[in-house]
């Protein structure tokens, strides 16, 4: 049997985003889901195409839907869901981290506070808020940029 290039690519682009922190099964069904033409799948084409469990196909779709990255839906007329793929998932991701950055933020504010500012430990730890309240003001940037080029 011929090697499929689509399902090479996949597996090759899946990795990259388990590399970068993403569990392993919603990246390959991320990953599945940009490949396709129309954005979509339902979890049987998701099993099959990537030849395992719905139950690995249920797990890794939970997690996806719960960061955001797609969307559940049912086309009229149709029993099964679906899963789409929104053309702006990595703007949405990026999004969804800003709330992270603004928790992660708070909490080094918190801690610099309940360590002290003479302290080494408290010192770290307001450099931290710093650096990621930098970060937030930046993505704030990048976004009004990006969606004026768009």
């Amino acid at each position: 049997m011929a090697e499929d290039p689509v399902a090479h690519y996949v597996e090759r682009f899946a990795l990259l985003l388990s590399d970068a922190g993403m569990p392993r099964m919603p990246s390959r069904v991320f990953t599945r889901l940009l490949v396709t033409e129309s954005g979509k799948a339902t979890a049987t084409e998701l099993a099959e195409a990537l030849q395992v469990s719905p139950a690995a196909i249920s797990g890794a779709v939970r997690y996806l839907e719960h960061v955001g990255m797609i969307s559940r839906g049912r086309d009229p007329g149709q029993r099964r869901d679906h899963y789409a793929v929104p053309d702006d998932a990595w703007f949405e991701a990026i999004m969804n981290r800003d709330k992270v950055l603004a928790a992660w933020a708070s909490a080094m504010s918190d801690g610099a506070e309940l360590l002290g500012a003479d302290t080494a430990a408290g010192k770290r730890m307001a450099t931290s808020h710093r650096f990621f309240e930098f970060l937030r003001r930046e993505m704030d940037e990048l976004t009004a940029r990006w969606r004026a080029q768009r």
